[in-house]
């Protein structure tokens, strides 16, 4: 499997096969999360916008797992981390989450920081694999429960390490 690419905006073709693969990979979402995915209003030109103002990374030809990263104020935001499910199994969300933690530290950053449905109870079992511990829970606008939680990983310097 070759190493992790970002995206550039201009490639289309790459970041329509990203689409594609977040659609298949959070398929099996649909039904089990409510507030439906804001996926299914995700168009190309969304993907354009986050390569433009964030990152969009992918692994293998064709893809078979991306990630994006979003700068914030006192974090990197990792977002729909996606694997093919063909290619689980092989290391590529540990490789993903291992770029973010390299980018975090290239940004000055101390933490990772990601959100998940309060469904997806094997999506917080995964990520605590990967070192994330929860943080915060949270409502979507509208509703009266808890719809989602924040996750995070401290990222340490290679002076910590």
């Amino acid at each position: 499997m070759t190493e992790p690419r970002r995206i550039s905006p201009e490639d289309l073709k790459a970041l329509e096969e990203i689409l594609v693969l977040l659609h298949v990979c959070f398929a099996y979402m649909d039904g089990r999360i409510n507030p439906p995915s804001s996926l299914h209003a995700l168009k190309v030109s969304d993907l354009v916008k986050q390569a433009e103002k964030g990152e969009v990374w992918a692994v293998g030809s064709p893809i078979a797992a991306c990630a994006f990263l979003t700068e914030k104020t006192d974090c990197l935001y990792l977002g729909k981390l996606a694997v093919n499910g063909a290619d689980r199994g092989n290391g590529l969300a540990r490789k993903l989450v291992s770029l973010a933690e390299d980018r975090a530290r290239d940004l000055g950053k101390t933490y990772l920081e990601l959100q998940t449905r309060i469904e997806l109870v094997e999506n917080h079992a995964a990520f605590a694999k990967l070192g994330f511990i929860r943080t915060a829970t949270g409502k979507h606008p509208g509703f009266d429960r808890v719809t989602e939680c924040t996750m995070r990983k401290r990222v340490t310097s290679s002076v910590d390490s």
